[in-house]
């Protein structure tokens, strides 16, 4: 086994917690799982978080749902299929009882004809494009197209509106309150040429950080009991225990006021990523290491190898002189020295005397952590725990 993620169930359950609390009475929880459980299992993590009282997942597409649903096999769970649909996609979504997000008149039609067939009704999720211009349908014309398809639907059934905010990491942002007054106008125009009104049973629009912020969870509630449906929060991240920086309005990271929020301090991350030393060597001042020479020794160094690179996600930005990566054996830091290669990646442990052929190795977990590995990198702990590939357990 060249490496292995450790997922923590007991930290899952008690991140759900957290997150109840932060959404306050009344809300109820979609967790996000999508891109495989962002890297830590969709089908591992997803029965844990509906024993823990989760009753919606978003997953990322209809392939990923089937696996879901049947990871659950007799637990009961809505699963929102997040990032559209095709048309083949149709029957599928009816046959594993899927809920798929809309925003176009041929999205209702085509989930129409599928759920005809299938001889039951299908609920979907409408998303408004409020700000983003990614999914959803812009308040105006074109939402009213929407409205005006669901309306004639006699299959499809409106079940939740939602949209995605842009800077909800930011403190009281100015993007988000122009998202919010499109917001507002969108829910105005969730009614039929004859006037009658669309009510969806569900609502949602705060992600990790915007329950973390604060200001528009409080904001959705007021919105939900004016249109008398029921909110959802969908966090993501910090069901896997981190949340990103909250920022004041045109601060930007660097003079960020950090992570001050509501939910930071009460989660904990769930994945730690290991590996085991499989060799061991001495080198003399003035030795080469890895691809490029970009490292030679300036004094006798002792080395470990370990059979993880950047094929299985562990980056090449780590590299000595890039990103200065480092990883724990030992509880003890190890650099790494040289350039990251595709499979390999070699680490100082002159100073870790106990460092033998076959050592236990945290690449990512206690102590290094998804934001260490997102520094390195200029990237974000979202992208840094998709791209880890390895075998993975539930402890």
């Amino acid at each position: 086994m060249k490496s292995w993620i450790e997922v923590s169930e007991s930290r899952l359950r008690d991140n759900v917690t957290a997150v109840r609390a932060a959404a306050g009475e009344n809300a109820n929880v979609l967790a996000v799982i999508k891109a495989d459980g962002y890297g830590h299992g969709a089908e591992l993590v997803a029965p844990v978080l509906v024993d823990a009282g989760v009753a919606w997942l978003g997953v990322g597409d209809v392939d990923e749902g089937a696996r879901v649903r049947q990871a659950l096999g007799k637990q009961d769970a809505h699963v929102l299929v997040m990032c559209g649909i095709e048309p083949a996609d149709a029957d599928r979504i009816a046959e594993h009882r899927l809920t798929p997000v809309i925003w176009t008149p041929s999205h209702v039609e085509t989930i129409e004809a599928a759920a005809e067939r299938a001889g039951r009704r299908v609920a979907v999720h409408l998303e408004i494009d409020s700000g983003m211009a990614r999914q959803g349908a812009a308040p105006g014309a074109e939402l009213e197209r929407v409205v005006a398809a669901l309306h004639r639907s006699k299959w499809v059934r409106l079940e939740g509106v939602f949209s995605h905010l842009s800077s909800s990491e930011v403190r009281h942002g100015e993007h988000t309150a122009m998202q919010l007054e499109r917001l507002q106008h969108a829910f105005d125009l969730l009614k039929t040429e004859d006037g009658e009104v669309l009510i969806p049973d569900w609502i949602h629009l705060a992600n990790s950080s915007a329950l973390d912020e604060g200001s528009t969870t409080e904001w959705m509630r007021r919105i939900g009991a004016a249109m008398r449906a029921n909110v959802l929060v969908r966090p993501g991240l910090a069901i896997y225990g981190y949340c990103l920086q909250i920022e004041d309005e045109g601060a930007g990271l660097s003079s960020s006021s950090g992570p001050e929020g509501e939910l930071c301090h009460d989660v904990l991350p769930v994945l730690t990523w290991k590996t085991r030393v499989i060799g061991t060597r001495e080198i003399a001042p003035g030795q080469l290491v890895g691809y490029g020479a970009t490292f030679v020794a300036s004094h006798a160094m002792r080395l470990a190898l370990l059979p993880v690179g950047y094929a299985d996600g562990f980056r090449r930005e780590a590299s000595s002189g890039i990103g200065d990566g480092w990883v724990l054996i030992a509880g003890r830091r190890a650099p790494v020295v040289g350039r990251v290669s595709m499979n390999l990646t070699v680490v100082d442990v002159t100073e870790v005397e106990e460092t033998v052929e076959g050592a236990e190795v945290t690449l990512l977990g206690e102590g290094v952590t998804a934001e260490d590995h997102a520094r390195w990198c200029g990237t974000i702990p979202y992208e840094i725990l998709c791209g880890i590939r390895a075998l993975r357990r539930l402890i």
